[in-house]
């Protein structure tokens, strides 16, 4: 290996001596001091075709590593000695991928033409997802905290980590708004409500930028609501729900974060795929919410638009849909290797190229990348990653996120001096959950809620531990340790839940996480079978649900004494959830997402319009049927906002600054807050709004504030927030954006079913203001239409490509590939790769034990990426 990079780097110094001399001259898209437009115009009046063409590809680790190390050689095949978009190092570890950062990045300066640095990509959600780095707890646990300035300072650390080995851009936060609980993605997002995921979002991607590092908030737009809960599948909303709710948290983070990068998702909306569609990608990012940086694909997006929407032809097709729709960077597929052939055809206008490249040099250009690709090298990238206060983080955003949901009598916290022994059970208590886009799910990275009890208590407590079962599956064989564990105890704590799957790694037993979506939302497997079999031994019993989604757990609302939810809590879970239960810590985390009372009886999001709760008002119970469900009351078991402490607050004095306000206002809203209880504690305060008479409907409530605020046993304190008149916005019958006159409920309280004071004000607005509100778009046809006859209906011989993956983006070798006719057949290489010889009108058939097969028709395509999906075992 070492022989043949000396090779190429000597033939190197003579073949592209010329390019060296060239990049001497010092132009203006190499001067840091020129407005960044300058340097996009000088640059890209300087590239050829395929030079822009390649600005918008990407490097995959398949096209230089060589068992986890850079060979230039083969590098150099595939770029052909141009720059590229963006590359990505999975499965890399720290130390390889700061190499190839250094070594890929030097390539870039001194053997292209140009120059051009390309931008390193990795994962990062909740940690940036290579060994050794932090695990903070997962996205849905740290909107748990209701602190925006945690997912800041998270941020801040992550970023850090990412720069010490070499990456520049991050495929995070996750903007969704998780309204379908079916859906294995809740986990990564920060709830049901647009206000808090927009805090939230804009919060992450601020820490980030202080590293002048990219950020990708995704996904661009409506994902997190697919009919059936199906990961990837169609979003039905029309565009006033489009505007109203999931378009928000993008707004805020673009006018306010700058985020650098948008990534767009696999799904439709009402039918049209995002990925090709002008209206969203460019009508409505760019011309509406002023996006300035790049859009990256999500991977094997545009591919999709052929082999799973079927609203392309061919790939060639799929790559003019989606380039023309606003696509800037490709990711995991490589349809943009036809668009030198479209515009030579003049399918493509080019000026659709120098569009997209733009925006890419933007953020290239912005985030300083020409200045700062070369990664420092000097110093030991694992001195500047899992630091003492990255840990300290990761613990105190995994104790503010526990949510305390029932404590009957006050079971919590547990008194070691009281106790002999104590019951640890369940398929939870004694295994990490980390939640998905995370490195590992290894016990050696991580505190196990059992080990983090044994290390609080020590041998005060006699623990009698028992698994009891797994998480999937009907074996009960382990009852009856478990049931002996509990009888042998003064109390049980009982720890169910899920486990999800890791980036493309581990994915055995995922109940959540990508691709890992559920039909019914009762625990799985027998674990609530356990759960009552602890139950009938007498003994007190304790619930700890260990999860990154909603379950029902309305059996144990009803009969056991104590609940708490802890979302998957990072590496320091285990310690955050002993110092709870044991009083080490008092909850103070409240729930951003609610918990239905059955899977019927969802969706459960608090944020309803007011005819979604039904309209007889006569619920019925079990054993006596009723209106509207004949047999239960609609609404949530634990709505958005819920969570208890081990201590209580009292609110007085509700204040508001001005009741007669005008549009263009902003009003104080303040109220007393006061810990009645023994114990130091923390209480969000949260600000609802009610527009009580408005000419569209609009929800019964709308979060526009909230605060978390710390009080000593017996201390109290003044709570501001502010409101602005011009939040208390609608979308009216003509799509304008107004705020209406008429009378609003000002609530607040301690959740969205605990309001302790209300009061109304008035706005004032004129007609003259109204008409002169603007329209946003609608789904009218904008760009130039482009005439697409990419169809070619010849029968010829023609040689095609691609990678095969399984559905969490893992290569798949010894994939048997041939056609229906048996003729040809050819198998995946160790990197997932095949080229197969085939008439364009043939069928290919995929096929590896163990995974679905599955036909694809070849349709004069050149280039397949083909998902498989593991086989069902029923």
């Amino acid at each position: 290996m070492k022989i043949k990079l000396i090779t190429l780097l000597s033939i190197s110094i003579l073949t592209f001596i010329g390019k060296a001399e060239a990049q001497k001259t010092k132009h203006v898209y190499q001067d840091a001091t020129k407005p960044i437009t300058e340097r996009i115009e000088d640059l890209l009046k300087r590239m050829t075709l395929q030079e822009k063409i390649d600005q918008l590809r990407h490097i995959h680790s398949e096209d230089y590593d060589a068992n986890g190390v850079v060979d230039l050689q083969k590098l150099h095949e595939f770029t052909k000695g141009n720059s590229f978009g963006c590359i990505e190092g999975f499965p890399l570890s720290s130390k390889q991928y700061l190499k190839m950062v250094y070594h890929v990045q030097k390539y870039m300066k001194q053997r292209t033409r140009l120059g051009i640095p390309v931008i390193p990509v990795l994962e990062g959600l909740h940690g940036t997802v290579q060994d050794n780095c932090t695990i903070f707890p997962q996205s849905i646990a740290l909107a748990s905290t209701f602190r925006p300035e945690l997912a800041k300072q998270m941020s801040v650390h992550i970023s850090a980590e990412m720069k010490a080995i070499g990456a520049k851009q991050l495929f995070a936060p996750d903007l969704d708004l998780a309204r379908e609980l079916r859906w294995g993605r809740v986990e990564e997002t920060y709830g049901e409500d647009p206000f808090l995921v927009g805090e939230m979002g804009v919060a992450y991607i601020k820490g980030f930028r202080e590293n002048n590092l990219i950020c990708t908030p995704k996904h661009f737009v409506g994902h997190g609501t697919p009919i059936g809960g199906i990961n990837l599948s169609n979003v039905e909303g029309g565009l006033k729900q489009l505007y109203s709710l999931y378009m928000q948290p993008f707004e805020r983070v673009i006018k306010e974060a700058d985020p650098l990068s948008i990534m767009n998702c696999y799904s439709s909306y009402d039918g049209e795929p995002i990925t090709g569609s002008s209206f969203f990608l460019t009508d409505l990012l760019r011309k509406h919410l002023g996006f300035k940086g790049f859009v990256y694909s999500d991977w094997g997006s545009i591919s999709m638009l052929y082999s799973f929407h079927h609203t392309a032809a061919n790939s060639t097709d799929a790559a003019l849909q989606a380039i023309t729709a606003g696509i800037d960077v490709e990711a995991a597929s490589s349809t943009y290797e036809e668009l030198d052939s479209l515009v030579k055809s003049k399918k493509l206008p080019v000026s659709y190229i120098d569009r997209a490249v733009r925006n890419v040099l933007y953020t290239k250009f912005k985030s300083g990348l020409f200045e700062d690709a070369l990664p420092d090298t000097t110093v030991a990238f694992k001195q500047q990653i899992h630091t003492p206060a990255s840990i300290k983080l990761a613990r105190t955003i995994a104790d503010e996120s526990i949510v305390l949901v029932k404590n009957e009598n006050n079971i919590l916290p547990l008194d070691e001096s009281k106790l002999q022994s104590l019951a640890i059970i369940g398929p939870n208590a004694d295994q990490v959950q980390f939640g998905d886009y995370t490195w590992s799910r290894n016990n050696r990275d991580g505190i196990t809620p059992l080990n983090g009890i044994k290390q609080l208590i020590g041998d005060k407590v006699t623990i009698n531990y028992a698994k009891g079962c797994e998480l999937t599956g009907l074996d009960s064989t382990g009852f009856a340790a478990a049931v002996s564990a509990a009888k042998q105890s003064n109390a049980a704590i009982v720890f169910v839940g899920s486990q999800s799957a890791a980036l493309a790694r581990e994915r055995i037993n995922s109940t959540s996480g990508e691709g890992f979506d559920l039909d019914d939302l009762k625990l799985p497997g027998v674990q609530e079978e356990l759960i009552k079999a602890i139950h009938r031994t007498g003994k007190p019993v304790i619930v700890v649900l260990v999860t990154g989604r909603p379950f029902v757990l309305s059996w144990e609302e009803k009969n056991v004494p104590a609940i708490a939810i802890q979302w998957y809590g990072g590496e320091q879970e285990g310690h955050a959830i002993a110092g709870m239960l044991f009083g080490k810590t008092n909850p103070s985390g409240k729930l951003p997402i609610s918990f239905p009372k059955s899977t019927g009886n969802t969706p459960a999001y608090y944020n309803y319009l007011p005819t979604e709760r039904g309209f007889y008002g006569s619920p019925g119970t079990e054993n006596t049927p009723g209106r509207d469900y004949v047999f239960a009351k609609p609404g949530a078991l634990w709505p958005f906002g819920y969570g208890l402490s081990y201590t209580k607050f009292e609110f007085n004095n509700l204040n508001i600054s001005r009741k007669k306000v005008l549009s263009s206002d902003s009003i104080t809203v303040s109220i007393q807050v006061k810990n009645s209880g023994q114990r130091d504690g923390a209480e969000v305060v949260q600000l609802y709004v009610r527009d009580l008479v408005s000419s569209v409907a609009t929800p019964v409530q709308a979060l526009k504030g909230f605060r978390k605020v710390f009080l000593k046993a017996e201390e109290e304190q003044i709570v501001t927030l502010q409101l602005p008149v011009n939040e208390l916005y609608l979308y009216n019958k003509d799509l304008k954006r107004v705020v209406e006159p008429g009378d609003f409920e000002i609530q607040l309280g301690a959740a969205s079913n605990d309001i302790r004071a209300k009061d109304r004000i008035t706005v004032f607005v004129s007609q003259k203001e109204l008409q002169a509100a603007k329209t946003l778009p609608g789904k009218t046809e904008t760009r130039q239409q482009i005439e697409n006859n990419t169809n070619i209906s010849n029968d010829t011989t023609i040689k095609v490509s691609g990678i095969v993956r399984d559905v969490q983006a893992s290569i798949l070798s010894d994939v048997s590939i041939y056609t229906k006719t048996g003729e040809t057949k050819v198998v995946t290489n160790d990197a997932g790769s095949y080229i197969i010889t085939v008439k364009s009108s043939d069928i290919l058939i995929f096929s590896k034990k163990g995974y679905e097969t599955k036909e694809v028709p070849v349709r004069n395509n050149k280039i397949l990426n083909v998902t498989l999906n593991k086989q069902s075992e029923h």
